[in-house]
């Protein structure tokens, strides 16, 4: 099944990606608060879900300090390794975490990052939040610091406005360097980018938009509005707006629509709104579901596998435009 898949460029780079590749928020390990989200997923089901991925084509990995606190970077590299992987056969992304930090710490704790994916090199190095106790322009000097000193390759974002995107790539551009990324939660669900010139700004700069909680924590499926029972064990996601009844309703037409469309395609619900993800605006849009099974690993891999037709997509459009 591998290698068949067409790779797209991230951002002006030489770094080629699949459309599609692995959240590993879920391999926290519960070892903060952030990991707390997750349930503790076992080292043996954590390397069966790296399997699937990669035996599914998928050739990118994107983590972060913060996800147990190095925990999902470490059992991450100790996966890939167990699984016969070499530094230059996938590429990595992890993220510095700003929260009450200066942009001295981004060079402070390089190492440290270095260290816990070891032996794997960091091919994308992001800046969390736009929250840090620096300017982004403060960040993307320390970030370019890391660039020409060959710590890392290459420099992301992830949460940033279309104002603070375009000042760090202003910054990164006076060394010489691109910013490539832009790590932004979108989804049928979510499509506020569209709207506060966010996607607009990545593609007027050659930015890729890497989506997170491209399936809306699993709102989009429908298997919430088919079995509200479900709604009980799901942590504190219970108590946002989008899984109280009025959020629901709201939903149901997307929900119903991609369910329909998987049908025809004889797809799932999850692919259908994954493959409108990183269609629907040409090459821009990459995704990175996360996965706490093999199936879903399975899942999401499928979802490079067909092509949704373009009068498909601008129903999915249509259907949801209430959440831009």
């Amino acid at each position: 099944m591998t290698n068949q898949l067409p790779l797209r460029t991230l951002g002006k780079s030489n770094l080629k990606i699949t459309p599609i590749g692995l959240g590993c928020w879920q391999f926290s390990k519960q070892g903060n608060l952030a990991g707390k989200f997750w349930p503790s997923l076992e080292d043996e089901l954590i390397r069966e879900v790296v399997r699937t991925s990669l035996e599914g084509g998928i050739n990118w990995f994107d983590t972060a300090e913060v996800y147990g606190q190095g925990a999902s970077e470490k059992i991450l590299s100790k996966s890939l390794s167990a699984l016969g992987k070499k530094p230059g056969d996938v590429i990595i992304a992890t993220k510095w975490w700003p929260i009450f930090r200066t942009a001295a710490n981004i060079k402070k704790t390089i190492d440290e990052r270095l260290a816990a994916l070891n032996p794997f090199p960091i091919d994308l190095y992001q800046v969390h939040q736009p929250w840090g106790f620096s300017s982004e322009v403060a960040e993307m000097k320390a970030m370019a610091g890391l660039v020409q000193s060959q710590k890392i390759k290459l420099v992301g974002v992830s949460n940033f406005s279309a104002k603070q995107m375009r000042s760090a790539w202003e910054t990164l551009q006076k060394s010489g360097i691109n910013l490539v990324s832009n790590q932004v939660q979108y989804s049928l669900l979510q499509r506020k980018i569209e709207t506060n010139g966010v996607l607009e700004t990545a593609k007027e700069l050659g930015i890729t938009i890497i989506a997170y909680s491209p399936l809306a924590q699993g709102m989009v499926t429908g298997k919430f509005h088919d079995n509200p029972d479900l709604l009980k064990n799901i942590g504190f996601r219970k108590y946002a707006s989008q899984f109280k009844p009025k959020g629901m309703e709201k939903s149901r037409p997307v929900a119903e629509l991609a369910k329909k469309l998987a049908v025809k395609y004889q797809v799932t619900p999850s692919q259908v709104a994954l493959n409108w993800l990183i269609n629907f605006s040409g090459e821009t849009v990459v995704a990175i579901p996360g996965a706490t099974k093999a199936i879903h690993a399975t899942e999401n891999t499928g979802a490079m596998r067909f092509n949704l037709s373009l009068e498909d997509m601008h129903l999915l459009d249509e259907v949801s435009k209430g959440f831009r």
